[in-house]
């Protein structure tokens, strides 16, 4: 009834016990809303985030009362949609309202043979109404050629788009599948990728060296942290997996892989840049070895935050961060600040 009277629903979640999170959240599911959960919720460091996300979900570039279609030229045609969304007919979705966060992602399959050589449409039309109250429709086209040779489907392969594919169709399995069984096929649909890179398009190597298509060289790093995600884990809460399928469902394609794969950044190396104008630096890979006692190091998934703070930090460098002289001192529950200095600044 929501979403057929175009109203959008989020729900902003603050506690500490169990609130069968599967049930509540078919609500945002279908109205083109989200889920914000807070768990466990606490009193002194939630309510920042609690208002940074709340003016966030106000104030950001948004549309209403929409409706969208993709077409195909012939041979290929949409075999399903996969978001947050309401469906009536097969052809459109309707989204009470669509945000820059969100994301749709359309399944095509061929369904006719395709000429070598030749190119293939799509164009994707969304109509909706602005925040002022303009009814506007956008118009996305997109030409593709079309080949008969596999290596230059691997050559042009996206592996952030690939990836999110995964990562929503595991989402989708989760529910009415095993845990174990969906943790196989997503590593199965992994190997089947670069199994299939060796049969036909790599040279004739030895039967025990790895061959990896130069696109998808990491899919395996990505569909390993996958399988030990939230959503694959089976001694995780019934509720934080249910809120990691609603999160994915509408997940952008940018924020795929640091879901499983976080960024992780050195705090103490940011006032050694000498470019100020970088807003955010270069990550560093998520090994051990990177990982130094005289450090401070921030892990970020787009959603949690984790700050790693060595045991031999520079007192100095701790002043600046924390506003104390040792890495004991940091209280368990704490609330960053930022202070008059270009370290805390540009952290």
């Amino acid at each position: 009834e929501f979403a057929e009277y175009q109203v959008c629903v989020d729900l902003f979640i603050t506690t500490q016990a169990y609130v069968d999170m599967a049930s509540i959240s078919d609500i945002p599911r279908t109205t083109g809303g989200q889920v914000y959960c807070y768990y466990p919720f606490s009193a002194l460091s939630d309510p920042p985030k609690l208002y940074n996300d709340l003016r966030w979900n106000i104030t950001r570039p948004q549309g209403f009362e929409a409706v969208m279609r993709v077409r195909c030229s012939q041979g290929i045609q949409v075999q399903e949609y996969s978001g947050n969304f309401c469906k009536r007919i097969p052809t459109d979705i309707d989204l009470p309202a669509i945000d820059c966060d969100k994301a749709v992602m359309v399944t095509l399959k061929h369904d006719d043979k395709l000429q070598d050589g030749a190119e293939c449409g799509f164009q994707c039309a969304l109509l909706y109404t602005t925040i002022l109250g303009d009814r506007r429709i956008r118009v996305i086209n997109l030409s593709l050629p079309c080949t008969n040779m596999l290596s230059n489907l691997f050559r042009s392969a996206d592996l952030d788009t690939q990836f999110a594919c995964m990562l929503k169709q595991v989402a989708n399995e989760i529910p009415s599948k095993a845990l174990s069984l969906v943790k196989e096929q997503a590593v199965n649909n992994c190997v089947s990728t670069l199994y299939s890179y060796r049969k036909f398009c790599a040279t004739v190597t030895s039967s025990g060296q790895l061959i990896l298509p130069e696109a998808l060289k990491l899919l395996p790093l990505y569909a390993l942290a996958l399988t030990k995600g939230v959503g694959l884990r089976t001694d995780g809460r019934i509720d934080d997996r249910s809120f990691w399928i609603n999160h994915v469902s509408s997940l952008s394609t940018p924020l795929a892989i640091p879901l499983v794969y976080p960024r992780m950044i050195a705090v103490h190396d940011l006032d050694a840049k000498d470019n100020e104008e970088t807003v955010v630096p270069s990550p560093i890979p998520l090994q051990s070895e990177n990982l130094k006692d005289e450090g401070v190091y921030f892990l970020e998934n787009g959603d949690d935050a984790l700050i790693y703070v060595g045991e031999s930090v520079n007192s100095d460098i701790l002043q600046k961060l924390f506003d104390v002289p040792s890495a004991a001192e940091i209280p368990s529950q704490y609330v960053l600040q930022k202070y008059d200095n270009q370290l805390s600044k540009k952290f």
